[in-house]
């Protein structure tokens, strides 16, 4: 039998994640997926960031992790989202080729010392006492070890729809795991059915795309890591395509509501939300006239185009000819339709902080299995995990990062704290503090416990000292370099305050500030720390306020039925999560400020009763 010290189940982007993360922290690391060639496979979208997404994929990168390089190497387009507003909003996105994708972090994955790739199926988790002690695969091989990942995605138990066609499977093409949400529930935990899809996928050369509108990148180009070289010359980019849909497309999608499983009772998971399907659009909306799409290329060399904002599991029949309806697409053949799947999650509230689940020891959960959507949000969940099971093992500190560090704190305690009824989705929204989780400060932020991690090798951690170092020198001279500037003497930092100012002209007119020594990005930053200073120290006080509310720490045997002071719901609650702080607590739903006044008054008094709630 080969024993590992941790096992991670599911070779997509969590589980990419967390095995490298593991392994290059110097625990020995397996593995396992149905299929090796699969590795960080795009199931959707061929494309990476976005809105707050972007700020996610930074920050993995900043912590040593390996969405955002590879997908500076497998990108077709680079276009920065938000710039038209403050910097809290700029989140870089990237289009990138899907098959490239797959293929470097396959060939990531495969080249990380102490990580062996296990192609198989688990069958089961073994538990003894409560604790992990390995898995058994399909074929009834044995395999020990101290801590096991679950990085299933939406192949626990998944189902594919069109129409009234359905199957079982994990995505396109590819089996489902089946038997562990069985035996997950029979350990006591809770699951849930969560939805998600995926559009049509277009044959390149029967879109008309004269009659579509190009989206060209971005000539300043914001790449996501700081390991990938920067080039003075603009690379080569595709370009993707805005279209709509229109009247008539909407009267046929509606003409065929009784097909769409998401209406006739078949499906009966939640969605997401923020990212519906295009029959859902329609019937939510039915006062509007048209929907965006954005045509988006495959890959370089890719026959199809993607065909974003057109999720649908209507029958295929249908989706041609809606897509029909459509300027420019009225040629338009499918080469692969679009579908719905349902899959098995766990209410995060079953997990710490940590991402280890409250009723095994050694088994974590990490991406869609915790009710995320989206491969930034995996990722995150995924380094976190791998990060915390060798820290665990080696009897050290955790790492967890609260809401004022990072959107990965941000998303973790949403999820514990808040739940997830519905496939979870990261927003700038959600962060209270996103003024100082900007995306281009992400390396400022994390690259120290990235560092300290073992994460983040002696060049790169140099290179982002180096950065550092510079933005602090050139906001220093800024502060006390005195210039005359109409009729008056002002310091640059004064000037740069003015909105008619900015750092390039005002570098322009002096420009011994200087010297041709810093770098545009460091000139940047420069100036958002002088523009936004006073917001910025706003927010740093707000931070103190709330870091004093997550210092007031709530025992974790606390026996809540006995505060009969709590509100009935607030108490149900409580004992439902085990919130680890008053400041978690307060972000409970159902907890009311007159709780919270009990809490404190108990925690205060030194009168919390303990016990098995």
């Amino acid at each position: 039998m080969n024993d590992y010290e941790i096992i991670v189940i599911g070779g997509g982007h969590a589980g990419c994640e967390a095995a490298s993360a593991a392994a290059r922290m110097g625990a020995k690391t397996a593995l396992l997926t149905l299929r090796r060639d699969a590795l960080g496979r795009m199931s959707c979208n061929p494309a990476v960031g976005g809105m707050a997404k972007g700020q996610l994929v930074k920050e993995v990168d900043a912590i040593g992790g390996e969405i955002g390089y590879i997908a500076d190497k497998a990108a077709v387009q680079f276009r920065a989202l938000g710039r038209s507003k403050g910097p809290a909003m700029w989140s870089p996105r990237a289009q990138c080729d899907r098959e490239l994708y797959n293929e470097l972090m396959c060939e990531r994955m495969e080249g990380i010392p102490g990580l062996d790739i296990i192609e198989g199926e688990a069958l089961e988790i073994i538990v003894e006492h409560n604790r992990i002690g390995g898995i058994r695969l399909k074929n009834g091989e044995i395999i020990g070890a101290k801590a096991v990942l679950l990085c299933a995605g939406t192949f626990l138990e998944g189902r594919i729809f069109t129409g009234r066609d359905n199957m079982e499977a994990g995505r396109w093409d590819e089996e489902p795991s089946q038997g562990l949400s069985a035996q997950m529930e029979s350990l006591g935990f809770e699951r849930m059915r969560l939805k998600t899809g995926t559009p049509p996928r277009i044959v390149k050369n029967t879109i008309d795309f004269s009659r579509l509108i190009p989206q060209e990148g971005d000539e300043d180009i914001h790449y996501f890591s700081i390991r990938t070289p920067k080039s003075a010359e603009v690379p080569l980019q595709l370009l993707c395509y805005q279209a709509y849909t229109n009247r008539k497309t909407h009267r046929l999608i509606s003409d065929h509501f009784f097909e769409a499983p998401l209406f006739d009772g078949t499906i009966s998971a939640i969605g997401p939300r923020y990212c519906p399907s295009i029959e859902t659009k329609v019937y939510k909306f039915p006062e509007k006239d048209r929907h965006l799409l954005f045509v988006e290329p495959e890959g370089w060399d890719h026959p199809w185009m993607y065909l974003n904002g057109f999720s649908t599991s209507i029958p295929v029949t249908v989706q041609l000819e809606a897509l029909r309806t459509i300027e420019g697409m009225e040629e338009a053949v499918i080469a692969r339709q679009g579908y719905a799947i349902e899959y098995d999650a766990f209410p995060p509230h079953q997990v710490k902080y940590t991402l280890e689940t409250r009723l095994v020891e050694g088994l974590y959960f990490a991406g869609q299995i915790l009710g995320t959507s989206g491969y930034e949000e995996a990722a995150g969940l995924g380094m976190m995990a791998g990060v915390n099971a060798v820290l665990k093992l080696r009897g050290e500190k955790p790492f967890i990062l609260d809401r004022s560090q990072a959107y990965i704190g941000v998303m973790i305690d949403d999820l514990i704290i808040r739940g997830a009824p519905e496939p979870y989705r990261m927003f700038t929204s959600r962060a209270e503090y996103r003024l100082l989780l900007r995306s281009d400060n992400a390396y400022e932020r994390l690259s120290d416990s990235g560092r300290k991690l073992g994460l983040l090798d002696d060049s790169t951690y140099g290179e982002v000292r180096g950065r550092l170092d510079n933005l602090i020198e050139l906001t220093a001279l800024l502060n006390n370099t005195r210039v005359n500037y109409e009729g008056g003497n002002y310091s640059a930092k004064e000037l740069l305050k003015r909105p008619e100012i900015t750092i390039v002209s005002l570098i322009e007119m002096y420009p011994w500030i200087s010297n041709g020594k810093y770098d545009d990005e460091t000139k940047r930053l420069a100036e958002i720390r002088v523009k936004y200073e006073g917001y910025i120290n706003r927010q740093m006080q707000d931070v103190e306020r709330f870091r004093k509310m997550e210092g007031r720490m709530l025992p974790e045997d606390i026996d809540y039925d006995k505060m009969t002071a709590l509100s009935y719901e607030g108490r149900l609650n409580l004992k439902r999560v085990k919130p680890g702080s008053l400041g978690a607590a307060s972000r409970l739903f159902g907890v009311t400020p007159a709780d919270i006044a009990v809490l404190a008054v108990c925690l205060r008094k030194n009168n919390v009763p303990h016990g098995t709630s």
